[in-house]
């Protein structure tokens, strides 16, 4: 099992306009990343995890590049593991890859369902990390597997069940 204290996490800010989420922005997400990690309990030993802060259009290129779909979404991840082992040398950590969220799709979205822009936020975090450990939510019966593991990380942030009906302005 991978505790949270073994997950590095990166955070870029590509974007200056995440900056008005509040400061410290990243002293608040990465221990969400770290928990994600933690709640799955892989891969053994340290990991590391980017999260990119960008904007619609960056998420565009991305999503039309490696997707092929030509339009901007809210949350991209990129595993660089994919099931394979990465040569490594001892106790050096497992790169996981890669989460890029999208600022206007994020506030957007945030405003449509009444929710806090950082609780969404931190959704998204939860959410990409989980890709990266080969979460999905292919099937109904991976959604709702998903789903759970987002809603008890978060829970343990304080912030409620994202999947809740109706939110009202969720923390």
């Amino acid at each position: 099992m991978t505790p949270a204290s073994a997950v590095e996490v990166t955070v870029s800010m590509a974007d200056d306009r995440w900056s008005r989420l509040g400061p410290h922005l990243a002293d608040r997400l990465v221990p969400l990343a770290q928990a994600a990690v933690a709640a799955v309990g892989r891969p053994a030993g340290p990991v590391e995890v980017s999260l990119v802060l960008a904007d619609d259009a960056m998420v565009r290129r991305l999503n039309h590049d490696y997707r092929g779909l030509d339009k901007p979404t809210n949350v991209l991840s990129f595993a660089l593991e994919d099931g394979e082992s990465q040569p490594t040398a001892p106790g050096a950590p497992v790169l996981l890859g890669d989460v890029v969220v999208a600022y206007e799709r994020v506030m957007e979205e945030a405003g449509h369902a009444d929710r806090v822009p950082l609780a969404h936020l931190s959704h998204l975090v939860v959410h990409g990390v989980l890709h990266l450990l080969g979460y999905d939510h292919e099937s109904d019966a991976d959604a709702e597997a998903m789903e759970r593991l987002e809603t008890e990380i978060l829970a343990g942030f304080g912030i409620a069940d994202p999947y809740g009906i109706p939110p009202s302005r969720v923390q």
